[in-house]
């Protein structure tokens, strides 16, 4: 079965929600412009007008679209009407690691569960943050190959990736949560979900070292880059590559039969100074209003009914792999990305040189 090239998102099915999306996207570009990206104290990012109080976000870097509407919608509720928000987004491991630096925030969005995890052990997170209904995830993905307009190479499979001349686009694991999830879904795919561990290691061996020419720092930079004309694939996100279609760029993306399951965590701090406020906004992040929203901006959404609402939007790959099924987070970080003796982690670092 050949994977289908997507030239543009699935729309939604009413004229309505089509003004809703350019709306959606509007905001996050307006929230772009005002300075948006990784920065080393809140406010570095962006801010909304003055409320009585001002919570903080600091998020991973593409998860700027997700929140700009989300937090638009909540100010816009009883509950948000007097709050404002400060933001912070950048590469997801340096984001978390800031946080247990001393970067001061209410509230936290990583790509990857590790990072959170990180918090926990430091203290600034319960230990419990994932036992709630959704698991700490209020939204999600898939990995894309976003490709020129009209797939001049013809990519379609991972197998396509390591053609001779493909150039290929993706971040360093080594600060970025979006890059794990990128290798992830390959190496499980080739690995048969972990069965076969050697196979995923080859195949990551030869993408990298063959057909990996640039290492940006997040997902974020790794779009911009591809957008300036490097490579001939970039490995990212759907929500991205939904993003950046909807933005007028000259782009398709193909969502590969064989993908993994993108979850990524979001928690309250413990030593927020503005728990009620913040409690509020993670309780509206999870509301059928925020979920709608997440879902109009590319981001697949945790709540089983709004996600049966975009399922046109959001095809279910032929198989979809999941980091349990490679063992786990623990064991995956472990044998994969630690940074000293991670597999993958040495390959890179090879590479590099």
């Amino acid at each position: 079965m050949r994977t289908r090239i997507r030239s543009r998102p699935t729309r939604s099915r009413s004229a309505r929600s089509l003004g809703a999306g350019a709306l959606l996207l509007a905001a996050a570009l307006t929230l772009s412009a005002c300075g948006g990206g990784a920065s080393d104290e809140i406010g570095g990012g962006s801010a909304t007008s003055a409320g009585s109080t001002q919570l903080s976000l600091v998020g991973y870097a593409a998860a700027e679209p997700a929140f700009a509407p989300v937090i638009d919608g909540f100010r816009r509720s009883s509950a948000g009407k007097d709050v404002s928000f400060a933001t912070s987004y950048g590469p997801s491991g340096d984001q978390s690691r800031k946080v247990v630096a001393g970067l001061p925030t209410d509230v936290v969005s990583f790509s990857v569960e590790p990072d959170m995890t990180r918090l926990v052990k430091a203290g600034l997170v319960d230990k419990d943050w994932n036992q709630s209904a959704f698991r700490g995830v209020p939204f999600g993905s898939v990995v894309s190959l976003v490709v020129r307009k009209g797939n001049p190479k013809h990519i379609e499979t991972w197998d396509d990736l390591l053609k001779p001349g493909v150039e290929v686009i993706t971040p360093n694991p080594l600060s970025s949560g979006s890059a794990m999830w990128n290798l992830l879904a390959p190496y499980a795919a080739e690995s048969d979900g972990g069965k076969n561990p050697q196979a995923g290691l080859d195949y990551i061996q030869k993408l990298v070292t063959d057909h990996v020419k640039s290492r940006p720092s997040s997902g974020r930079d790794a779009t911009d880059l591809f957008l300036q004309g490097s490579g001939d694939v970039l490995i990212s996100y759907e929500n991205e590559a939904i993003f950046t279609q909807r933005a007028g760029k000259a782009v398709d993306y193909v969502d590969p039969a064989q993908n993994i399951r993108i979850e990524n965590p979001f928690a309250v701090l413990d030593n927020s100074g503005h728990a009620d406020a913040a409690r509020d906004f993670e309780n509206y992040l999870y509301s059928t209003d925020g979920q709608t929203l997440l879902a109009k901006a590319g981001f697949r959404p945790a709540d089983p009914g709004v996600a049966a609402e975009y399922a046109r939007q959001f095809p279910v790959p032929a198989k979809l792999w999941t980091v349990a099924d490679l063992g786990g987070w623990d064991q995956v970080s472990s044998q994969l990305f630690d940074k000293d003796s991670g597999a993958i982690t040495k390959i890179y670092t090879k590479a590099i040189g």
